[in-house]
This record gives C-alpha cells, sequence and structure tokens, in this order.
C-alpha cells in the first residue's frame, strides 16, 4: 500500500487528474513539435543516441521481484554489452559485465537462475556472486597474476522502488536518484517492491524510438486498437513529468471513477493508473483486472513493464516485456497468465508494431521531411527534447542537464500552457 510521502505525491497527481476531468480539459503545448526524419533514420545520429544515451545514463534492466535471494540473478545483452545482474549474499544488488577476465567469454548464458559462482565455460575461470575471481584452472602451472585486480568488471548498480538501474559505462558518475528527477519516490507508490516476476517475452520491432513513440501516445488508441477497445475510447491525455520521465493518463478513463470519492478513501489502484515512461526506454502499465477470452478471472494486480532496446541497426528495435504480479508464481492461474502475456504480445506485435514498422519504411522513403507532433502529444514533445539535448551534449554538459533539467523540473508538463 501507498504510504507518505508517496501517496502524498500520487493523491496530488490525482487531484490534477480530476481537476481536468471535471473541467473537460487537457493540457496543450505552445505549438506542435516537428522532428526531422533524419533524427530516425540517419546511422551516425543512431550512433550517437547509443553512445550518448544507452551507454551513458543509467537503464532499467531487472526487478526486485526476480532477485529475490542471494544468488539470483539475470544475465542480458543489452547493445552487444553482456551484463550480469545478482544479488549477493549482503541482499545487496550488483551488476558486471558478463565477461571473462582470460579470454573475455561470457561466463553466463543470458537468462534468470540461482548460482554461488559463475564458472567460465571456456577454460573454467570461477567468480562468485560478489564478482571476485575464486577459482583458476591449473593454477600452478598458468604464472603469477593478482587475481584481486581480474574479477568481473562492476557497473555503477542502484536498486529504488522494486527496479534495478544499471549504466553500462563502468567509469561513469551519474547518480541514480538525480537522474530520476524524483521520479523514485513516487515510484515507491506503485508497490512494485513487493511484486513477483512471472513471466517475460520478447518481441521484435522497428526503430527503437519509433517504437517508444508508441507506448507514449494516446492518439492512436481509439484508432489502431478500435477492435479491442471500442471507437468510443479517449485519446485524450494529460502528462505528469520529472526531468526526462513522465506518466500518461486519461483525465476521464483514469479519474472518473474516483471523483466524487473522498480522499481518505482513494484505493492504490485508483492512484497509480496510466503509463509511467522512464527515459529512456522503459514504460510500466499497471493492470488492474483481466480475463481470457473464455472469461476465466484472475484477481490481484498485475504489472507489464516494456523495455525498448535498439536492435543491430538503426532501423530495428527489441521489446522485453515482463509481468510482475502482486502474488507469487504458485499462486497464479496458469492458463489465465499465459492468455494474458499472449494477448498483449498479440496487441504489441500484431497491432501496434504492424503499422509503425510501416512508418518506419515510409520516413526511409524520403516522401517526407518531418514528423509532426500536435500540441495534445506532449509527452512527445518532452521525450524527444531529452534525446535531442543527450545526443547534443559532452559528459560535463549532460551533468549540467541532471542539475538543471530541460524544461521544468518536477513540474507537471501543463504548467504555464494552454489548456483546451
Amino acid at each position: 500500500m501507498a504510504t507518505g510521502q508517496a501517496r502524498e505525491r500520487l493523491v496530488a497527481l490525482a487531484r490534477r487528474g480530476i481537476a481536468h476531468h471535471r473541467a473537460g480539459t487537457i493540457p496543450l503545448e505552445p505549438e506542435v513539435f516537428r522532428v526531422p526524419v533524419s533524427a530516425y533514420c540517419d546511422p551516425d545520429r543512431w550512433q550517437r543516441e547509443m553512445q550518448r544515451i544507452f551507454k551513458r545514463v543509467p537503464l532499467m534492466l531487472a526487478f526486485s521481484g526476480e532477485l529475490r535471494g542471494p544468488g539470483s540473478y539475470r544475465a542480458l545483452t543489452v547493445l552487444d554489452t553482456p551484463v550480469l545482474v545478482v544479488r549477493n549474499a549482503d541482499g545487496v544488488v550488483r551488476a558486471f559485465g558478463n565477461v571473462c577476465s582470460h579470454r573475455g567469454a561470457m561466463v553466463v548464458e543470458d537468462g534468470n537462475g540461482q548460482a554461488r559462482r559463475f564458472t567460465c565455460p571456456y577454460h573454467a575461470w570461477t567468480y562468485d556472486i560478489d564478482g571476485a575471481l575464486v577459482g583458476l584452472r591449473d593454477a600452478d602451472v598458468f604464472g603469477d597474476i593478482d587475481r584481486s585486480c581480474l574479477g568481473l568488471t562492476p557497473l555503477p548498480t542502484a536498486e529504488r522502488a522494486g527496479l534495478i538501474w544499471v549504466v553500462l559505462d563502468p567509469m561513469s558518475t551519474i547518480a541514480l536518484d538525480e537522474f530520476l528527477f524524483g521520479l523514485g519516490e513516487v515510484l515507491e507508490g506503485l508497490g512494485l517492491a513487493a511484486t513477483y516476476f512471472v513471466g517475460r517475452h520478447t518481441v521484435t520491432g522497428p526503430n527503437w524510438k519509433v517504437a517508444f513513440d508508441g507506448f507514449v501516445d494516446t492518439y492512436h488508441l481509439p484508432v489502431l486498437h478500435k477492435e479491442i477497445f471500442g471507437p468510443g475510447m479517449s485519446s485524450r491525455a494529460i502528462f505528469d513529468g520529472w526531468g526526462p520521465h513522465q506518466r500518461i493518463s486519461n483525465p476521464d478513463r483514469h479519474f472518473s471513477s474516483f471523483a466524487d470519492v473522498p480522499e481518505d478513501d482513494w484505493a492504490d489502484a485508483d492512484l497509480d493508473r496510466g503509463v509511467w515512461a522512464i527515459f529512456p526506454n522503459v514504460a510500466i502499465a499497471p493492470l488492474q483486472a483481466y480475463t481470457t477470452p473464455d472469461g476465466a478471472a484472475e484477481d490481484g494486480k498485475m504489472f507489464i513493464v516494456s523495455q525498448i532496446f535498439p536492435g543491430p541497426t538503426v532501423d530495428t528495435s527489441l521489446t522485453v516485456q515482463s509481468f510482475l504480479h502482486v502474488r507469487p508464481p504458485a499462486e497464479q492461474q496458469p492458463k489465465v497468465l499465459a492468455e494474458t502475456m499472449d494477448f498483449h504480445r498479440r496487441l504489441l506485435e500484431g497491432e501496434d508494431y504492424r503499422v509503425s514498422s510501416t512508418a518506419g519504411r515510409g520516413m526511409r522513403s524520403a516522401m517526407k521531411k518531418e514528423i509532426i507532433f500536435g500540441r495534445n502529444e506532449g509527452s512527445a514533445h518532452r521525450f524527444h527534447r531529452w534525446v535531442n539535448a543527450l545526443v547534443e551534449s559532452d559528459d560535463a554538459e549532460l551533468l549540467a542537464l541532471l542539475s538543471g533539467g530541460v524544461g521544468e523540473r518536477h513540474e507537471s508538463l501543463d504548467a504555464d500552457r494552454g489548456c483546451l
């Protein structure tokens, strides 16, 4: 249950949402926002995004709910960088380059597991869950080496609100709390730290920004998803921002049901609705209730967490969707869980990425020189402003950005803007 400052912040956001609902308004940007097509398609620009965004800022790579005890780990490859995230004997999460100090082989295959030691499959060099080199095959004939200098390379790591962030640059000095701009305090109210990891799938898609544009966009919902949600679904949205991060919610669909309920009776499920977008590539969507096509129901709350990673080329991406539940896997209904996950995979793959992939082809055709985001699409404005700012900044400028922000800091996106 959300308590203390986390609940206070969520309640404040809900008040603003209810005010928009009652007034029939939404926040509007001062003018439309234009993005050159080359920002999506140019390989050189894409390479700068990889270096100046994905390899510099903290990336949310794992969940507290999947690393529940000492030795639990997740190994994954991000932008050709092998990463190992593991909880040590003291309960602290650490991350390392998943690269053996001997010949550079991956020590652990991508996936989740439980281990006390990690042994490289090439020559059996062995590391403990703190990354130290503790085993050396044929040490008596190998030669003199300083094992204390040959552990796995540590990566900056932090755990907040049930989420685990890692920076791919081992020399990074960016502090997670500074990067989150206060969002971490709000995320605590979602209760992700108490959830269990129950499933995951991956979907290939278009350019990473084309893909992420869709996750922060409500404008398409009654059009692209009309068969699922119905043509009467509202495309209106309000936006709350913390630096580059934001929450996208619908003033009518998300706030109308409890607008006349006393604040003390507002439930957590009322307060966290919408999509929580963590820059540069994560979208968290709470699911309050769900059923299978044959009507089987599942109780308890679930979160869908989508991580959009750039693919090997400028026009590809890989979306990892993880499912977190308030109850452990053993208490799930396997059929309901499987069909729920499959539904969201088909929704993303068969509708969102089917159409957005054509947008990617359209951009590459050079028929248009720019993409236009309307005044009602403030989430895209914020996302692309921050992408541009990071691509154009060196390390010193990046630290200044994190101190001063791009646009307002800890303020709602509609501050000093017009409303409809």
